[in-house]
């Protein structure tokens, strides 16, 4: 039929049949929009550009090319229902997906029929900017023109039901006419639930699937194990396990290795070892996988003796290999594993990307090495924010909280936004070097400047800042503050100043504050003991005592919990 009409085109503009038909065909294999363009110029010049059938042809090849897309579709005089289609499907895509939904109202504008791919195109770009309240705009709209029956429109409600958390609304969706349920729509809601953390409903959920007749995909299986992984179930795995022989999809490396991810979550590191072992034929995703679970389990020398088996087997290694490795040498302070790596990394030949490049300034940072550290952070072309914040922290580690403040405004500088977790590390770096203006300034543009809602650990650094300082009725002011009031750490944050400072009477309010909130840390009673110490009061600490529900009880000798420290000799 294309070719047909093809011919018909060719005929009408005076080209030879075969030409008008090679000038559509073409477009199928461009892929740059040089390619595209050229074959655009040559439509024009024989006024293939005023046929429909053509123009849909061009505008469908240049989907992945936003703005010239847009460009085509602007000077149509006439656009059709495929080619708004296709601009919802190119905008959906893109990274303005945003634009969607203005093409969606205009296409209902003008009064064309909307079909499935409509909604479909439009819904997936309200998924991706979390438009809650647009996606229920459009879901009504398909409710009202008799699309929720097709299979496609509904899958992909769920979908974006599940992205933007509203799982209520999805289940309630999905338990509309049940039957009509596939495949996608149990893993599509199985997802959602993986989403926000609740593994159980989805083991309860893979149970009714299959009862209901329906036969597990990979990725049903996928989000079982992730399911099991997070529930902490060893009989679970092992059953899920069975069921992936059973079905066949113990060769599949996504599932092998989610199983070697469940085995090592529930300590059953040498399970996971034999399945790999079984493994023929491993990408590097698997070996990265068991090289961060011995990391993980603190298990070193077997992540690089691991390392060492990868490389005799001749298995490129990439950033994500050592990543988790680094972290756990960073933890535990092993020097001699982080140089191992170092040098691995040179042999190897690996680019020092983002998530290489951090792991390295952190372990470095982490192991006492600042300038190494800093030296690995400037010789890394492409940073994002996690470099920044790794580097910020490691100067407030280490006490150097005036270059930790002109790293931050660096990084303001050259473009890179700062998120939470940077903010964290400028507020923590103040608060242990005393700079209490520099911490409110810092504070104040966190939410006025970039509109960060502070968390608990924020208020936390802001008391600690100004406990250090001796500013503690307004460390307490703030914490009376705080939208979380049983914020346990916050008072002992408090408390702690207060022994600093023998500050005997806020001490003994801040006590009686976490008493109040069943807080029995031994950490508290010491922390008080000691401000009457400081305030010349000891005769007070050996009467201290508290209340308990009315009545007055004699505080028990506290028990201090025992320290570990470890150190490392001759590796």
């Amino acid at each position: 039929m294309t070719q047909t009409l093809a011919v018909r085109l060719g005929q009408r503009l005076n080209l030879w049949p075969w030409e008008s038909a090679k000038l559509i065909s073409l477009l199928e294999c461009c892929k740059q929009v040089s390619e595209i363009s050229q074959i655009h110029g040559s439509m024009v010049k024989t006024g293939l550009d005023h046929n429909p059938f053509a123009m849909s042809k061009l505008l469908a090849s240049s989907v992945h090319h936003i703005q010239y897309a847009a460009s085509i579709f602007g000077h149509i005089r006439n656009p059709n229902r495929f080619m708004f289609n296709t601009l919802l499907r190119a905008y959906s895509i893109s990274d303005e997906p945003k634009q969607a939904f203005l093409v969606f109202n205009n296409l209902r504008a003008r009064n064309i029929v909307l079909d499935q791919f409509s909604f479909t195109t439009a819904l997936k770009a309200c998924a991706r900017e979390l438009a809650s309240g647009t996606g229920q705009g459009i879901h009504g709209v398909v409710v009202r023109s008799g699309h929720g029956g097709f299979i496609t429109v509904k899958n992909t409600l769920l979908h974006f039901y599940c992205v933007c958390g509203k799982i209520e609304d999805a289940h309630h969706l999905f338990d509309e006419f049940p039957q009509r349920n596939d495949l996608i729509s149990w893993n599509t809601l199985m997802g959602g639930y993986l989403h926000i953390s609740q593994p159980r409903v989805i083991v309860d959920l893979f149970k009714e699937m299959c009862i209901g007749g329906f036969e597990a995909s990979v990725t049903t299986v996928l989000y079982l194990l992730s399911a099991i992984g997070e529930l902490g179930s060893y009989l679970g795995g092992e059953s899920v396990h069975g069921y992936c022989i059973k079905m066949g999809f113990s060769y599949n490396l996504h599932v092998v290795t989610a199983l070697i991810d469940v085995y090592a979550k529930n300590g059953e590191i040498d399970l996971a070892r034999r399945i790999f072992d079984g493994v023929a034929v491993k990408d590097v995703v698997l070996w990265n996988c068991l090289v961060d679970k011995y990391a993980k389990c603190g298990m070193v020398e077997e992540a690089v003796a691991l390392l060492r088996l990868m490389k005799l087997e001749r298995t490129k290694p990439n950033s994500s290999t050592l990543a988790g490795l680094l972290s756990a040498c960073a933890a535990s302070g092993s020097v001699s594993v982080g140089r191992f790596i170092k040098d691995y990394v040179e042999e190897e030949r690996l680019v020092l990307d983002a998530v290489l490049g951090t792991a390295l300034v952190d372990m470095y940072a982490k192991c006492g090495f600042l300038d190494k550290a800093l030296d690995i952070f400037e010789s890394m072309e492409n940073r994002d924010v996690k470099s920044w914040t790794a580097m910020i922290s490691g100067y407030g580690v280490h006490g150097e909280a005036g270059n930790a403040l002109r790293l931050f405004y660096r990084m303001e500088a050259e473009g890179c936004q700062p998120n939470e977790v940077t903010f964290l590390a400028v507020l923590s770096a103040c608060g242990h070097a005393g700079l209490v203006r520099e911490g409110v300034s810092c504070f104040e543009m966190m939410v006025c400047k970039y509109g960060f809602v502070p968390k608990v650990e924020h208020y936390g650094c802001m008391i600690d800042l100004l406990g250090r300082a001796g500013l503690l009725e307004e460390a307490h002011n703030l914490i009376e503050s705080l939208p979380i009031k049983s914020d346990v750490t916050a008072w002992r944050a408090l408390l702690s100043a207060c022994r600093v400072y023998g500050y005997v009477a806020l001490g003994e309010v801040v006590q009686r504050v976490l008493a109040e909130l069943n807080d029995d840390h031994p950490t508290n009673a010491m922390l008080l003991s000691g401000t009457y110490a400081i305030a010349g009061r000891l005769h007070d600490n050996t009467n201290m005592q508290k209340t308990v529900e009315g009545e007055m009880v004699r505080e028990e000798n506290p028990v201090k919990e025992a320290g570990l420290s470890t150190i490392e000799l001759d590796s």
